[in-house]
């Protein structure tokens, strides 16, 4: 089960939101989380524009998913494909790129097209992952999913209160 967040609307959605924000991590695609926990506390904390949040639920066909978690050789080939493409910008700029200049090299070059999405990890704020002092112990991951017909079953989970 996969859980996406979004601000709570007039009506309930019937399929994900694609995000098309320039500091998306990954670039334009539908954002799902692999934990509740980190769907809602998302929801509290960057879904406050209505003062309430929604989380869905899906289930997501991921065979064709780039898995950067748990997956050593998908890991290898991602860091590899992000240290070419910063590398490359790098020379030919002198400066670092932005995650937007990233993502449109990747756009650009067809890097991910053929993938129906990516499962990554990053650093979570969330204090339930540190229940332990100074040791994040827990993932927070999240899924770029490129192909939304890849969703099936979306449904709304529940709706909570913003922080």
């Amino acid at each position: 089960m996969y859980y996406h967040t979004q601000e709570k609307r007039k009506n309930r959605l019937s399929g994900p939101i694609i995000c098309t924000k320039d500091n998306a991590w990954l670039g334009e695609g539908y954002y799902f989380w692999v934990s509740e926990d980190d769907a809602d506390f998302w929801g509290m904390n960057s879904k406050r524009k209505t003062g309430e949040y929604e989380i869905y639920s899906a289930e997501i066909d991921c065979s064709n998913v780039l898995n950067t978690v748990f997956d050593k050789d998908h890991y290898d080939f991602w860091i590899k494909a992000i240290e070419k493409a910063a590398t490359k910008f790098i020379k030919s700029t002198g400066i670092k790129p932005s995650l937007k200049e990233l993502n449109d090299y990747f756009k650009e070059n067809n890097i991910w097209t053929k993938l129906d999405g990516i499962l990554f990890q990053d650093i979570s704020k969330n204090p339930n992952h540190f229940l332990v002092k100074d040791f994040q112990y827990k993932k927070r991951i999240q899924l770029a999913l490129y192909n939304k017909e890849k969703v099936t079953n979306f449904a709304h989970h529940y709706t909570g209160n913003c922080a």
